[in-house]
Protein backbone atom coordinates (compact mmCIF):
# COMPACT_ATOMS: atom_id res chain seq x y z
CA UNK A 1 0.00 0.00 0.00
CA UNK A 2 2.52 2.09 0.88
CA UNK A 3 4.64 1.72 -2.09
CA UNK A 4 1.46 2.69 -4.58
CA UNK A 5 0.90 6.08 -2.45
CA UNK A 6 4.93 6.82 -2.86
CA UNK A 7 4.34 6.23 -6.50
CA UNK A 8 1.21 8.60 -6.59
CA UNK A 9 3.31 11.14 -3.90
CA UNK A 10 6.53 11.00 -6.20
CA UNK A 11 4.45 11.44 -10.01
CA UNK A 12 2.52 14.30 -8.97
CA UNK A 13 4.89 16.25 -7.55
CA UNK A 14 7.19 15.95 -9.98
CA UNK A 15 5.56 17.63 -12.77
CA UNK A 16 3.38 20.31 -10.61
CA UNK A 17 6.13 20.54 -7.58
CA UNK A 18 7.00 24.11 -9.47
CA UNK A 19 3.94 25.00 -9.66
CA UNK A 20 2.49 24.63 -5.99
CA UNK A 21 5.46 26.23 -4.88
CA UNK A 22 4.50 29.40 -7.14
CA UNK A 23 0.77 29.16 -5.15
CA UNK A 24 2.07 28.85 -1.75
CA UNK A 25 4.96 31.46 -2.05
CA UNK A 26 2.71 34.16 -3.61
CA UNK A 27 -0.93 32.98 -1.32
CA UNK A 28 2.34 33.96 1.85
CA UNK A 29 2.76 37.39 0.18
CA UNK A 30 -0.42 38.20 0.15
CA UNK A 31 -0.94 37.45 3.98
CA UNK A 32 -0.06 40.77 5.45
CA UNK A 33 -0.60 42.69 2.02
CA UNK A 34 -2.29 45.38 4.10
CA UNK A 35 0.20 45.74 7.15
CA UNK A 36 2.85 46.23 4.65
CA UNK A 37 1.37 48.90 2.81
CA UNK A 38 0.13 50.59 5.84
CA UNK A 39 3.58 50.75 6.96
CA UNK A 40 5.05 51.80 3.49
CA UNK A 41 2.12 54.43 3.02
CA UNK A 42 1.00 55.50 6.50
CA UNK A 43 0.35 59.49 4.95
CA UNK A 44 -2.24 57.39 3.11
CA UNK A 45 -4.16 55.07 5.64
CA UNK A 46 -3.78 57.66 8.84
CA UNK A 47 -4.55 60.89 9.85
CA UNK A 48 -1.89 63.50 10.67
CA UNK A 49 -3.40 64.44 13.65
CA UNK A 50 -6.44 63.25 15.92
CA UNK A 51 -8.79 66.17 16.62
CA UNK A 52 -11.61 66.64 18.69
CA UNK A 53 -14.30 65.59 16.32
CA UNK A 54 -14.57 65.44 12.49
CA UNK A 55 -16.09 67.04 9.79
CA UNK A 56 -19.80 67.12 9.27
CA UNK A 57 -20.00 63.73 6.81
CA UNK A 58 -21.97 65.67 4.24
CA UNK A 59 -19.57 68.26 4.04
CA UNK A 60 -16.22 65.38 3.60
CA UNK A 61 -18.31 63.46 0.79
CA UNK A 62 -19.55 66.81 -0.94
CA UNK A 63 -15.00 67.39 -1.48
CA UNK A 64 -14.32 63.84 -2.33
CA UNK A 65 -16.82 63.96 -5.14
CA UNK A 66 -15.40 67.86 -6.21
CA UNK A 67 -12.29 66.30 -7.25
CA UNK A 68 -13.74 63.08 -9.50
CA UNK A 69 -14.81 63.63 -12.92
CA UNK A 70 -18.49 64.30 -13.94
CA UNK A 71 -18.79 60.44 -15.21
CA UNK A 72 -17.69 58.65 -11.26
CA UNK A 73 -19.81 59.20 -7.98
CA UNK A 74 -19.13 58.29 -4.58
CA UNK A 75 -20.82 55.31 -3.50
CA UNK A 76 -19.72 54.68 -0.10
CA UNK A 77 -17.57 55.67 2.88
CA UNK A 78 -15.98 52.77 5.30
CA UNK A 79 -15.58 54.38 8.71
CA UNK A 80 -13.16 52.47 11.16
CA UNK A 81 -13.06 52.78 14.90
CA UNK A 82 -9.84 53.81 15.05
CA UNK A 83 -10.05 57.64 15.06
CA UNK A 84 -6.65 57.51 13.65
CA UNK A 85 -7.73 55.87 10.20
CA UNK A 86 -8.60 57.91 7.44
CA UNK A 87 -12.07 57.90 6.23
CA UNK A 88 -12.26 55.24 3.26
CA UNK A 89 -14.66 56.53 0.42
CA UNK A 90 -15.42 53.95 -2.31
CA UNK A 91 -16.19 55.09 -6.09
CA UNK A 92 -18.95 53.94 -8.51
CA UNK A 93 -15.82 52.58 -10.96
CA UNK A 94 -13.62 51.27 -11.85
CA UNK A 95 -14.52 48.36 -9.46
CA UNK A 96 -13.56 48.67 -6.05
CA UNK A 97 -11.65 51.75 -6.53
CA UNK A 98 -11.77 53.87 -3.34
CA UNK A 99 -9.96 57.31 -2.37
CA UNK A 100 -9.47 58.04 1.40
CA UNK A 101 -10.04 61.48 3.62
CA UNK A 102 -8.65 62.75 6.45
CA UNK A 103 -12.03 63.53 8.34
CA UNK A 104 -10.60 66.39 10.69
CA UNK A 105 -9.28 68.57 7.64
CA UNK A 106 -11.56 67.27 4.77
CA UNK A 107 -7.86 66.60 2.78
CA UNK A 108 -8.09 63.58 0.34
CA UNK A 109 -5.17 61.80 1.04
CA UNK A 110 -5.27 60.18 -2.33
CA UNK A 111 -6.20 57.04 -4.07
CA UNK A 112 -6.08 53.44 -3.29
CA UNK A 113 -3.72 51.60 -5.44
CA UNK A 114 -2.41 48.10 -5.13
CA UNK A 115 1.09 47.81 -5.57
CA UNK A 116 2.78 46.17 -8.32
CA UNK A 117 4.41 43.45 -6.14
CA UNK A 118 1.09 42.50 -4.41
CA UNK A 119 -0.75 42.60 -7.82
CA UNK A 120 1.83 39.80 -9.47
CA UNK A 121 1.33 38.03 -6.58
CA UNK A 122 -2.34 38.10 -6.90
CA UNK A 123 -2.33 37.27 -10.08
CA UNK A 124 0.29 34.84 -9.77
CA UNK A 125 -1.93 32.93 -6.68
CA UNK A 126 -5.11 33.33 -8.89
CA UNK A 127 -3.99 32.15 -12.26
CA UNK A 128 -0.72 32.25 -12.82
CA UNK A 129 -0.25 35.68 -14.33
CA UNK A 130 -2.94 34.72 -17.06
CA UNK A 131 -5.35 37.29 -17.90
CA UNK A 132 -9.44 36.42 -18.38
CA UNK A 133 -10.14 36.07 -22.17
CA UNK A 134 -12.64 38.99 -23.19
CA UNK A 135 -14.00 36.89 -25.78
CA UNK A 136 -14.85 34.21 -23.01
CA UNK A 137 -12.26 31.38 -24.30
CA UNK A 138 -10.48 29.34 -21.92
CA UNK A 139 -9.03 30.60 -18.40
CA UNK A 140 -6.17 28.17 -18.72
CA UNK A 141 -4.13 30.35 -15.67
CA UNK A 142 -7.55 29.43 -13.36
CA UNK A 143 -7.88 25.65 -14.77
CA UNK A 144 -3.69 25.38 -14.18
CA UNK A 145 -3.97 26.75 -10.54
CA UNK A 146 -6.89 25.05 -9.63
CA UNK A 147 -5.66 21.62 -11.09
CA UNK A 148 -2.18 21.90 -9.06
CA UNK A 149 -3.86 22.69 -6.13
CA UNK A 150 -6.06 19.69 -6.55
CA UNK A 151 -3.09 17.42 -6.83
CA UNK A 152 -1.49 19.27 -4.01
CA UNK A 153 -3.94 17.36 -1.82
CA UNK A 154 -3.45 14.71 -3.20
CA UNK A 155 0.43 14.48 -2.63
CA UNK A 156 -0.07 15.86 0.87
CA UNK A 157 -2.85 13.28 1.57
CA UNK A 158 -0.20 10.56 0.15
CA UNK A 159 3.04 12.11 1.92
CA UNK A 160 1.12 11.52 5.12
CA UNK A 161 0.06 7.50 4.18
CA UNK A 162 3.94 7.57 3.36
CA UNK A 163 5.59 9.19 6.34
CA UNK A 164 3.44 8.42 8.82
CA UNK A 165 5.64 6.38 11.81
CA UNK A 166 4.07 3.08 13.23
CA UNK A 167 5.38 3.81 16.69
CA UNK A 168 5.22 6.53 19.24
CA UNK A 169 8.60 6.91 19.68
CA UNK A 170 9.30 7.19 15.40
CA UNK A 171 6.64 9.93 15.59
CA UNK A 172 8.73 11.79 17.90
CA UNK A 173 11.79 11.67 16.10
CA UNK A 174 10.14 11.81 12.49
CA UNK A 175 8.83 15.82 14.28
CA UNK A 176 12.62 16.75 14.67
CA UNK A 177 14.26 18.77 12.24
CA UNK A 178 18.19 17.70 12.74
CA UNK A 179 20.75 20.73 11.62
CA UNK A 180 23.81 18.92 12.90
CA UNK A 181 23.73 16.05 10.92
CA UNK A 182 24.74 17.48 7.08
CA UNK A 183 22.58 19.32 4.61
CA UNK A 184 20.80 15.78 3.28
CA UNK A 185 19.41 15.33 6.86
CA UNK A 186 18.45 18.68 7.22
CA UNK A 187 16.16 19.07 4.07
CA UNK A 188 14.74 15.50 4.58
CA UNK A 189 13.96 16.38 8.27
CA UNK A 190 12.51 19.59 6.73
CA UNK A 191 10.58 18.09 4.14
CA UNK A 192 9.03 15.44 6.83
CA UNK A 193 8.75 17.72 9.68
CA UNK A 194 7.76 20.35 7.70
CA UNK A 195 4.67 18.74 5.71
CA UNK A 196 3.34 17.00 9.49
CA UNK A 197 3.12 20.37 11.18
CA UNK A 198 1.63 22.23 8.46
CA UNK A 199 -0.36 19.32 7.35
CA UNK A 200 -3.67 20.62 8.43
CA UNK A 201 -3.04 24.39 7.52
CA UNK A 202 -2.37 23.51 4.07
CA UNK A 203 -4.97 20.87 3.27
CA UNK A 204 -7.37 23.98 4.58
CA UNK A 205 -6.00 26.33 2.30
CA UNK A 206 -6.08 24.42 -0.41
CA UNK A 207 -9.46 22.79 -0.24
CA UNK A 208 -11.35 25.86 -0.03
CA UNK A 209 -8.95 27.74 -2.46
CA UNK A 210 -10.28 25.10 -4.97
CA UNK A 211 -14.01 27.08 -5.02
CA UNK A 212 -12.47 29.73 -6.65
CA UNK A 213 -11.41 27.16 -9.64
CA UNK A 214 -13.96 24.50 -10.32
CA UNK A 215 -17.67 25.53 -10.58
CA UNK A 216 -18.39 21.44 -10.00
CA UNK A 217 -15.81 21.56 -6.76
CA UNK A 218 -18.08 24.75 -5.58
CA UNK A 219 -21.13 23.66 -5.72
CA UNK A 220 -19.88 19.98 -3.71
CA UNK A 221 -18.27 21.94 -1.12
CA UNK A 222 -21.21 24.37 -0.44
CA UNK A 223 -23.37 21.10 -0.39
CA UNK A 224 -21.68 19.19 2.04
CA UNK A 225 -22.64 22.51 4.54
CA UNK A 226 -26.44 22.25 3.43
CA UNK A 227 -25.68 25.53 0.54
CA UNK A 228 -27.59 25.41 -2.74
CA UNK A 229 -26.07 27.26 -5.26
CA UNK A 230 -27.13 28.51 -8.92
CA UNK A 231 -24.76 27.43 -11.84
CA UNK A 232 -22.11 30.42 -12.65
CA UNK A 233 -22.44 31.96 -9.20
CA UNK A 234 -19.62 32.84 -7.32
CA UNK A 235 -17.88 34.40 -4.35
CA UNK A 236 -18.89 37.91 -4.81
CA UNK A 237 -21.95 37.93 -6.51
CA UNK A 238 -24.48 39.05 -3.81
CA UNK A 239 -27.19 41.53 -4.04
CA UNK A 240 -25.06 43.97 -1.74
CA UNK A 241 -21.66 44.04 -3.65
CA UNK A 242 -23.89 44.45 -6.73
CA UNK A 243 -25.39 47.67 -5.10
CA UNK A 244 -22.40 49.02 -4.11
CA UNK A 245 -20.53 48.88 -8.10
CA UNK A 246 -23.46 49.65 -9.87
CA UNK A 247 -24.09 53.15 -7.78
CA UNK A 248 -27.72 54.54 -7.47
CA UNK A 249 -30.63 51.58 -8.57
CA UNK A 250 -33.55 53.95 -8.35
CA UNK A 251 -33.23 55.45 -11.96
CA UNK A 252 -33.02 58.82 -10.77
CA UNK A 253 -30.43 61.04 -12.86
CA UNK A 254 -27.54 62.45 -11.30
CA UNK A 255 -26.05 65.75 -11.54
CA UNK A 256 -22.87 67.15 -10.56
CA UNK A 257 -21.15 65.38 -7.75
CA UNK A 258 -23.37 62.82 -7.96
CA UNK A 259 -25.74 64.71 -6.44
CA UNK A 260 -29.26 63.19 -7.80
CA UNK A 261 -32.14 65.46 -8.90
CA UNK A 262 -35.13 66.10 -7.02
CA UNK A 263 -38.44 67.20 -7.78
CA UNK A 264 -38.61 70.42 -9.71
CA UNK A 265 -34.91 70.15 -10.27
CA UNK A 266 -33.89 71.02 -7.03
CA UNK A 267 -30.80 68.71 -5.73
CA UNK A 268 -30.36 67.38 -2.14
CA UNK A 269 -27.03 65.98 -1.46
CA UNK A 270 -27.37 61.44 -0.77
CA UNK A 271 -25.05 62.27 1.79
CA UNK A 272 -27.48 64.40 4.12
CA UNK A 273 -28.32 61.14 6.49
CA UNK A 274 -25.13 59.16 6.10
CA UNK A 275 -23.89 60.88 9.30
CA UNK A 276 -27.05 60.35 11.26
CA UNK A 277 -27.30 56.75 10.21
CA UNK A 278 -23.71 56.40 10.99
CA UNK A 279 -24.00 57.66 15.04
CA UNK A 280 -27.03 56.10 15.70
CA UNK A 281 -25.58 52.39 14.46
CA UNK A 282 -21.84 53.23 16.39
CA UNK A 283 -23.86 54.29 19.61
CA UNK A 284 -26.10 50.56 19.24
CA UNK A 285 -22.94 48.74 18.38
CA UNK A 286 -20.02 50.02 20.94
CA UNK A 287 -17.52 47.23 19.91
CA UNK A 288 -17.69 47.60 16.18
CA UNK A 289 -14.58 47.43 14.19
CA UNK A 290 -16.13 49.13 10.75
CA UNK A 291 -19.40 50.67 9.86
CA UNK A 292 -19.98 50.88 5.84
CA UNK A 293 -23.06 53.54 5.15
CA UNK A 294 -24.23 54.21 1.30
CA UNK A 295 -27.29 55.49 -0.10
CA UNK A 296 -30.09 53.33 1.74
CA UNK A 297 -27.79 50.91 2.81
CA UNK A 298 -25.10 50.36 5.67
CA UNK A 299 -23.27 47.75 7.23
CA UNK A 300 -21.30 47.16 10.80
CA UNK A 301 -18.46 44.88 11.20
CA UNK A 302 -17.45 43.18 14.87
CA UNK A 303 -14.51 42.43 16.07
CA UNK A 304 -14.68 38.91 16.45
CA UNK A 305 -13.26 35.33 15.15
CA UNK A 306 -14.40 33.09 12.87
CA UNK A 307 -15.86 34.42 9.43
CA UNK A 308 -14.37 38.08 9.49
CA UNK A 309 -16.61 39.04 6.36
CA UNK A 310 -19.42 38.48 8.49
CA UNK A 311 -21.52 41.49 9.04
CA UNK A 312 -25.46 43.10 10.13
CA UNK A 313 -26.97 44.80 7.44
CA UNK A 314 -29.07 47.97 7.61
CA UNK A 315 -30.84 49.79 4.90
CA UNK A 316 -32.50 53.37 5.20
CA UNK A 317 -34.66 56.03 4.17
CA UNK A 318 -31.93 58.40 2.22
CA UNK A 319 -34.03 61.17 2.94
CA UNK A 320 -34.72 61.28 6.71
CA UNK A 321 -31.91 58.59 7.84
CA UNK A 322 -34.87 56.33 9.72
CA UNK A 323 -33.56 52.64 9.34
CA UNK A 324 -36.06 50.27 7.62
CA UNK A 325 -34.73 46.58 7.87
CA UNK A 326 -32.35 45.20 9.85
CA UNK A 327 -30.54 41.66 8.88
CA UNK A 328 -28.26 40.92 11.66
CA UNK A 329 -25.15 38.10 10.87
CA UNK A 330 -26.26 35.72 13.56
CA UNK A 331 -29.36 35.51 12.21
CA UNK A 332 -28.57 34.68 8.21
CA UNK A 333 -29.18 31.60 6.74
CA UNK A 334 -25.53 29.18 6.02
CA UNK A 335 -26.39 30.47 2.10
CA UNK A 336 -25.27 33.88 3.63
CA UNK A 337 -22.43 32.87 5.65
CA UNK A 338 -20.67 30.51 4.34
CA UNK A 339 -18.50 32.57 1.37
CA UNK A 340 -16.92 34.98 4.43
CA UNK A 341 -16.10 31.40 6.33
CA UNK A 342 -14.13 29.95 3.14
CA UNK A 343 -12.13 33.65 2.41
CA UNK A 344 -11.49 33.82 6.24
CA UNK A 345 -10.52 30.37 6.68
CA UNK A 346 -8.11 30.46 3.04
CA UNK A 347 -6.36 33.65 4.45
CA UNK A 348 -6.29 31.93 7.71
CA UNK A 349 -7.91 35.49 9.48
CA UNK A 350 -10.58 33.37 11.36
CA UNK A 351 -8.11 33.13 14.58
CA UNK A 352 -6.75 36.55 14.50
CA UNK A 353 -3.05 37.71 14.06
CA UNK A 354 -2.12 34.08 15.92
CA UNK A 355 -3.68 32.22 12.95
CA UNK A 356 -2.65 35.21 10.24
CA UNK A 357 1.01 34.01 11.57
CA UNK A 358 0.52 30.34 11.35
CA UNK A 359 -1.20 30.60 7.90
CA UNK A 360 1.98 32.78 6.52
CA UNK A 361 4.11 30.14 8.23
CA UNK A 362 2.54 27.28 6.74
CA UNK A 363 2.14 28.82 2.99
CA UNK A 364 6.18 29.47 2.89
CA UNK A 365 6.65 25.87 4.14
CA UNK A 366 4.20 24.58 1.86
CA UNK A 367 6.70 26.38 -1.27
CA UNK A 368 9.03 24.99 0.39
CA UNK A 369 7.84 21.04 0.41
CA UNK A 370 8.56 20.84 -3.61
CA UNK A 371 12.22 21.85 -3.39
CA UNK A 372 13.38 20.02 -0.35
CA UNK A 373 11.22 16.71 -2.66
CA UNK A 374 13.18 17.63 -5.69
CA UNK A 375 16.55 17.77 -3.85
CA UNK A 376 15.69 14.07 -2.16
CA UNK A 377 15.15 12.68 -5.51
CA UNK A 378 17.67 14.22 -7.27
CA UNK A 379 20.37 12.63 -4.59
CA UNK A 380 18.53 9.74 -4.83
CA UNK A 381 18.35 9.29 -8.50
CA UNK A 382 22.35 10.33 -8.85
CA UNK A 383 23.04 7.65 -5.85
CA UNK A 384 21.89 5.13 -7.62
CA UNK A 385 23.26 5.92 -11.15
CA UNK A 386 26.16 3.68 -12.17
CA UNK A 387 29.87 4.57 -12.40
CA UNK A 388 31.55 4.36 -15.38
Amino acid sequence: MRKIFRNIHLWLSIPFGVLITLICFSGAALVFEKEVMELCHRDLYFVKKVEAAPLPMDQLMTKVAATLPDSISVTGVNISSDPERAYQVTLSKPRRASMYVDQYTGEVTGKYERAPFFNVMFRMHRWMLDSMKPDGGIFWGKIIVGTSTLMFVFVLISGVVIWWPRTRRALKNSLKIAASKGWRRFWYDLHVAGGMYTLVFLLAMSLTGLTWSFQWYRTGFYKVFGVEIQPGTGHGNTAANATSQSGRQDGKPEGREGRPEGRGGHRYSPYAKWEQVYEQLAQSNPGYKQITVSDGSASVTNNHFGNTRGADRYKFNPRSGEITETTLYKDLENTGKIRGWIYSIHVGSWGGMLTRILAFIAALIGASLPLTGYYLWIRKKMKRKPVC
